[in-house]
């Protein structure tokens, strides 16, 4: 299904991996996987890159577009979840959508991430923030 919203899109930066766009004329990010895999030291650039963003552009929201990634890192969930989201909070950054792919192995294992990092830092930031999943671009920006 084609997106409705994919020309309001404006690239703000392309990296190895993914790629970072405004939604025009709003506070939304949209941080989009473009390869299988993000490195951690990939993943940590991409996500203090959209932090300075959300410091001089005001962003609210980010949605971040995980379907083409086939392996999941938990290091790395747990530094967004734990270090880079705690920093975003005091920025106004509280809403965040994500899509996932279809594989449901990748979904069980965020899953089970999301709850091992709620059990490990229960009185984290992210715990006050509103995050959903939804199926598709234009679901997860509009709402």
């Amino acid at each position: 299904m084609e997106s409705k919203i994919e020309n309001q899109l404006k690239e703000k930066k392309a990296f190895k991996n993914a790629t970072v766009s405004h939604v025009e004329n709003t506070h939304t990010l949209v941080v989009a996987a473009t390869g299988t895999y993000i490195t951690i030291d990939e993943f940590k650039s991409i996500f203090n890159y959209i932090g300075e963003l959300v410091k001089s552009h005001k962003i609210t929201k980010l949605v971040f577009d995980k379907r083409k990634l086939n392996v999941f890192h938990q290091p790395s969930m747990e530094w967004y979840f734990v270090e880079w989201k705690e920093k975003m909070f005091d920025l106004g950054l509280k809403t965040h959508r994500k899509i996932l792919p279809e594989d449901q192995v990748f979904r069980q294992s965020v899953k089970i991430g999301r709850q091992q990092i709620a059990e490990k830092y229960p009185n984290g930031k992210f715990n006050e923030m509103d995050i959903q999943y939804f199926e598709n671009l234009d679901d997860a920006i509009e709402k």
